[in-house]
């Protein structure tokens, strides 16, 4: 059917928007990363990686343009993956007081390293060449810890991305950065072949 040369202009003039693929497939590697680290299982983080973009391809209408559409997809696999057999669900609890971080004398918290910090125990770790090393120390962490520490140091989000992934208040986003980083601070220094590096 051909148009009439008003609505032929009209269809011109519309402005093209971004389709599913365009926006999707440039975080199929930061997705399966993410994925990855969840489920712990290649094949299962491929199972989960499909299932999280049938589950936004269906649901991209729903989406508006010009959000974050990025944000919004890895709120979809986080979900997924939560609702999934091996979700992190029954791991989800975290004690109150680990939320509140350690108290002082003075009953505020003390927080050993800031929430934002220009060197990470992953960055240094990179620097000597070593990703084992981390991936162990990663491996440790609490599932609530290392959701926030892919989030804000591998996939580089924004603590405002992050609490809306996770659907957690921001303060408690830079709390957990916080606790994640020390814990794999400790660890780290744990580790007879860094603990020299860490010390000076």
């Amino acid at each position: 059917m051909t148009l009439l040369p008003w609505r032929r202009k009209l269809h011109e003039d519309a402005p093209v928007a971004s389709s599913f693929e365009d926006l999707a497939l440039p975080l199929l590697p930061a997705l399966y990363n993410l994925a990855f680290w969840l489920a712990r299982n290649a094949h299962d983080a491929e199972d989960l990686v499909q299932e999280t973009f049938l589950k936004a391809l269906r649901g991209f209408s729903g989406f508006e343009e010009g959000t974050n559409f990025k944000a919004w997809i890895f709120r979809i696999l986080r979900n997924t993956y939560l609702t999934s057999r091996s979700g992190l669900a029954a791991l989800r609890t975290v004690a109150l007081e680990d939320e509140l971080g350690e108290q002082g004398e003075s009953g505020q918290v003390i927080y050993r390293e800031g929430a934002i910090e220009r060197q990470t125990p992953e960055l240094n770790l990179m620097r000597l060449g070593d990703r084992a090393a981390i991936q162990d120390a990663m491996e440790k962490l609490p599932p609530p810890l290392l959701e926030v520490v892919l989030l804000c140091d591998v996939e580089e989000m924004k603590y405002k991305e992050i609490a809306t992934i996770l659907e957690i208040p921001i303060g408690t986003v830079m709390s957990r950065i916080a606790r994640a980083r020390g814990l794999l601070r400790r660890e780290l220094q744990a580790n007879s072949m860094f603990s020299r590096d860490f010390r000076a």
